[in-house]
């Protein structure tokens, strides 16, 4: 017999985790399909963080305020209805969250761009540890966090944690042995696996919202693709799945809510929409996960797509996995490339961008300068020893876990360089050396006066947000003196698609003369960002995804007229 649920979810990441819950809350049979074999998606590598405007959580926000500030970040085609209808729906949505028994709490965090009008430092949401053990079976089915996450490729960190001892900051060996008792003490989960108990990130928002989905008896069906969509009568009635080879046919009675992702895993469709296309391999994603079938499958039935052709840009650098040398593995520099006593520059030897700003702004950078001047994507982030003794370089540690060596032999000269001078420096990487050493000279110029006069390196709160308050006057910009002097490529990569199925403010996917197909729901990566191509603040991919997947739970189940309640069936697992 053909498998009939009220609503299908395709993805399991934040999107379709909110999308899951709050239509199993409101009494429908709800099934969340997800391809991979772990739950939670990009959403559970990632931060976890999630930009909320006016969220209800004690600060002084608007919705008029943060129109303001959304319309100043622009810099292409927004979607203001669906701007409009995020703002509307984004509180009630946290409210939700909290009803459900979630702890969100607010981040002093500056907007990705301070100095516009409306910014704020208070948008943006994360979630306290959660402990992994309360999921019992599904606890070790919950995606794990990439280990440029953790401490030691091992333990987990939280924000705080992870700064303090990043940066060495007053207690951080106190905060190290903190982190590593935690772990060593828990023998009931040593006994049982490897990994930390301790969820943090985006893991402690997918872990209690897979407990309150399970709790409410929904079911996943794991290791199972969507490849295509029920048609009948113009309506979508389910979707075509694929599981080890079998094709299966689920039917759904009031929505499918395609929550799957972008398509960064598909060379085909970056080549055949994005501006610069870039390689798969410099996203950091999980890997092959995001492969856009189910954007296949809507331009298949006749859905339009919208802003297909940027992503949500992030530096990366590869190196290879510690345990496998001829495996590598991405590591993001969202923060590094914008440290003291370090400059980023194109293969020229130029700079090109205020390197301290958020890193889609960067990466927007990098994209604007090799089609310019040919000569980036990637770039160089080049410091000194006064930066490797205290930041990390993507997956290159601070001296003090990493020191020169602790690097394998076979990363030097190829994924990190190193000299004695810039000079030599910039013939390893083959950059004219005057050139760089010009460059190197103008930065230390601006470290002694505190003021970057070509691109305003710590001019904002933002920027300084992410320097070392040790260094006067201007805490993002430190001299490159101290030898000896390093370099590593930072490739143009990425946190997933900005643009996919075309929605509209209630999340109904569109086709032909922008008129919704019926059935058929899209939230997060797998839809268009209402932003466009601007990233306005830390969890600007996730607020907005969340937000839709609320949206759209509550359209399906306005439509099937269902009273608040729970389903009685229970939960299953096909691993």
């Amino acid at each position: 017999m053909t498998k009939m649920y009220d609503v299908i979810v395709a993805g399991s990441g934040s999107a379709g985790m909110v999308a899951a819950v709050r239509a199993a809350s409101r009494g429908l049979n709800v099934l969340v399909i997800e391809k991979t074999h772990k739950i939670g998606g990009t959403s559970a590598t990632s931060g976890g963080v999630i930009w909320i405007p006016n969220h209800g959580l004690g600060t002084p926000d608007s919705a008029a305020e943060a129109m303001t500030y959304v319309r100043s970040v622009a810099n292409g085609p927004v979607r203001e209805d669906r701007i409009d209808a995020f703002l509307e729906a984004g509180p009630r949505m946290i409210a939700f969250l909290k009803e459900i028994g979630m702890a969100p709490v607010v981040m002093p965090w500056p907007d990705y761009f301070p100095e516009n009008p409306g910014a704020r430092a208070d948008r943006s949401i994360v979630f306290p540890k959660y402990d992994g053990r309360r999921l019992g079976d599904l606890f070790p089915l919950i995606r794990e966090q990439f280990t440029r996450f953790k401490l030691m490729n091992r333990y987990t960190l939280d924000f705080m944690e992870a700064n303090t001892i990043s940066t060495r900051s007053p207690g951080w060996k106190r905060e190290v042995l903190k982190v590593m008792g935690r772990y060593w003490f828990d023998r009931n989960t040593r006994g049982l696996t490897r990994r930390d108990r301790h969820f943090s990130l985006g893991a402690a928002l997918i872990g209690p919202l897979v407990e309150r989905y399970r709790a409410m008896r929904g079911e996943f069906l794991l290791g199972t693709a969507a490849k295509a969509f029920l048609l009948e009568e113009g309506r979508v009635a389910g979707v075509v799945t694929e599981r080890f080879g079998r094709t299966e046919t689920i039917r759904a009675r009031h929505g499918v809510i395609v929550c799957a992702g972008g398509f960064e895993w598909n060379q085909e469709l970056r080549n055949r929409f994005f501006t610069i296309p870039g390689d798969t391999r410099n996203s950091s994603t999980p890997e092959e996960a995001n492969r856009g079938e189910l954007l296949q499958a809507g331009l298949e039935i006749g859905a339009k797509t919208e802003f297909t052709e940027t992503g949500w840009w992030v530096p990366t650098m590869s190196i290879p996995l510690t345990t496998a040398s001829n495996f590598e593995e991405i590591h993001q520099a969202v923060f590094d490339v914008g440290r003291p006593h370090s400059v980023c520059v194109n293969r020229n030897g130029d700079r090109f961008v205020d390197e301290a700003c958020g890193y889609d702004r960067f990466g927007n950078a990098m994209m604007e300068d090799q089609l310019r001047t040919g000569a980036n994507t990637p770039c160089w982030l080049v410091f000194d020893a006064s930066f490797r003794r205290k930041f990390t370089a993507g997956g290159i540690m601070p001296t003090a876990l990493m020191p020169d060596r602790r690097i394998p032999p076979d990363w030097w000269d190829h994924y990190i360089f190193r000299a004695d001078t810039l000079a030599e420096l910039a013939a390893k990487i083959e950059i004219d050396p005057a050139r760089l050493e010009a460059t190197v000279l103008r930065m230390n110029a601006y470290a002694k006066s505190g003021v970057d006069p070509e691109f305003g390196r710590g001019g904002n709160a933002y920027d300084r947000n992410f320097g070392d308050p040790s260094l006067k006057p201007n805490p993002c910009l430190g001299a490159i003196v101290k030898a000896p002097y390093y370099a590593v490529p930072i490739s143009l990569g990425d946190l997933g698609t900005k643009g996919g199925l075309k929605c509209d403010a209630q999340a109904r996917v569109l086709g032909a003369d922008d008129a919704p197909i019926k059935g058929l729901y899209a939230a997060g990566n797998a839809s268009g960002s209402p932003f466009g191509n601007a990233y306005p603040g830390a969890g600007g991919t996730i607020g907005p995804a969340m937000t839709f997947g609320f949206v759209a739970a509550d359209m399906v189940a306005a439509e099937a007229r269902v009273n608040i309640g729970v389903n009685s069936s229970p939960a299953q697992v096909t691993a």
